[in-house]
């Protein structure tokens, strides 16, 4: 008895060692990423537990230094400063070093005045623990007075200069632009939600609406999904939903941006023109700054079973969705900010999201006739899901004044189907059917004048 007893007494310290070892050696590091992009970059740590850490930041010159506790330096951690890329608009560069037998510090070089926002992620998907390191520039770009500022190069490289000009249209453009309009406050009371009385609702029994010009430029807001640490869907040949619907992006960019409608030029906005990834309150509200008139979020679905095929498209609904799939859809997209990685301690995320939650009947009927227009196109050069404009909860639909859907491109789980998104030939076809279904739903819908100036 005396022996079995020993014995479990000296099982129990050697358990008892083994897990005091186990703590004493910390976290391990697993995968470090950088996520460069002219709205902020993103440093991110990835461990098999969660880290503790000090951070300070330096105003000058700009860097931040981050202390990890409970850490040694590994090949891991010295990837890093290999990561950072000549064209980050923020890092200048990393460095890393053991600070003291226990800390590892890293300190980030900045290019440029940096908001640094540091933030912890627990498991989720195929994500272990994650400390986010945000690095957002103090001064962003006005994404407005970029487009109008495109415009003024693009129509003035055109036009001859005269010998003895009276007056300086110019110099008066400019100075329009200065005079930016305040952002639009989102109304609380319904009547300013409502169409006015003689205003005709696009439907097969109604004439479209008489053609006006306007003055000014016509915007719409391509938001490809995902991106950054949020790959989105994967198909079976690897190829992800981020990469597919950015590079559809960028040639519907091209192919507004050489349209006009009724004589008013137009201009593509991306909430993301490269692989970063963007809150989807954000993209709501990037649209927003720059007064979009249409908000297109561009998407490639997934199912469980290989067979599911066919595009769909999606607007916003008040209520309950119309169909299972639209609402099982609806709650997969609306994880993107877990996948992706939120400051959920963010005071001013919490006010801003609860700001957008409102949706509203006009809004949702004008989504339902871009949705119908969008539909009838891609149902031409590809199979369709099903055969109308489906409605669901999607969180990246939800601005009150700007009619928006969500294009399910295709499933990208379908071998085919992934297949044909890899397609430069099918992804043209496909830009020029979303093309022609933003054009019609302008001819029926002609965008209204605004003190948004060209």
């Amino acid at each position: 008895m005396r022996a079995d007893r020993r014995r479990l007494v000296k099982a129990g310290f050697l358990a008892l060692s083994l897990g005091a070892s186990h703590m004493a050696r910390g976290a391990t590091m697993m995968a470090v990423r950088i996520w460069p992009a002219a709205d902020y970059s993103r440093v991110t740590l990835e461990s098999d537990k969660p880290l503790q850490t000090r951070q300070t930041f330096i105003a000058s010159p700009p860097r931040l230094a981050v202390d990890i506790e409970g850490m040694e330096l590994n090949p891991a951690l010295r990837e890093l400063v290999g990561k950072v890329q000549a064209t980050d608009p923020n890092i200048a560069g990393i460095r890393v070093g053991q600070f003291s037998p226990n800390v590892v510090r890293l300190v980030i070089d900045l290019k440029r005045p940096i908001a640094p926002q540091v933030f912890t992620l627990p498991p989720v998907a195929s994500y272990a623990n994650r400390l986010v390191l945000d690095l957002y520039p103090t001064q962003a770009v006005d994404p407005l007075e970029q487009l109008i500022q495109e415009r003024t190069s693009t129509a003035t490289s055109t036009l001859p200069t005269p010998a003895a000009p009276s007056a300086d249209p110019l110099g008066e453009l400019i100075a329009k632009q200065g005079q930016k309009p305040p952002l639009p406050v989102p109304s609380t009371r319904r009547q300013d939600f409502e169409p006015p009385p003689t205003a005709s609702m696009d439907r097969p029994d109604h004439p479209p609406r008489p053609s006006t010009v306007t003055d000014r430029l016509i915007v719409i807001a391509i938001d490809p999904g995902h991106g950054g640490e949020d790959p989105g869907a994967i198909g079976p040949g690897g190829t992800q939903e981020k990469d597919v619907v950015l590079k559809i992006a960028h040639l519907l960019r091209d192919r507004i941006n050489a349209a006009s409608v009724g004589g008013s030029p137009m201009r593509a906005y991306l909430t993301r023109d490269a692989d970063f990834f963007v809150p989807l309150q954000v993209r709501v509200q990037k649209a927003r700054r720059v007064q979009a008139d249409l908000f297109v979020s561009l998407h490639a679905d997934a199912f469980f079973t290989p067979e599911a095929s066919g595009a769909s498209v999606f607007a916003l609904s008040q209520g309950a969705a119309s169909s299972t799939a639209a609402r099982w859809m609806a709650q997969k997209e609306n994880k993107a900010d877990l996948i992706g990685g939120i400051n959920l301690g963010s005071q001013d995320a919490q006010v801003q999201h609860a700001l957008l939650d409102m949706s509203t009947t006009a809004q949702i009927k004008d989504s339902l006739q871009l949705g119908g227009h969008l539909l009838r196109q891609i149902g031409g050069v590809g199979r369709l899901h099903k055969p109308r404009v489906e409605q669901a909860g999607f969180a990246v639909l939800k601005a009150p004044d700007i009619p928006s859907v969500l294009v399910e491109t295709a499933f990208i789980s379908n071998p085919q189907e992934e297949e044909k998104l890899r397609s430069e030939a099918y992804q043209k076809q496909l830009t020029e059917a979303l093309m022609r279904g933003i054009l019609q739903y302008f001819s029926r819908n002609p965008p209204l004048a605004r003190n948004r100036s060209i």
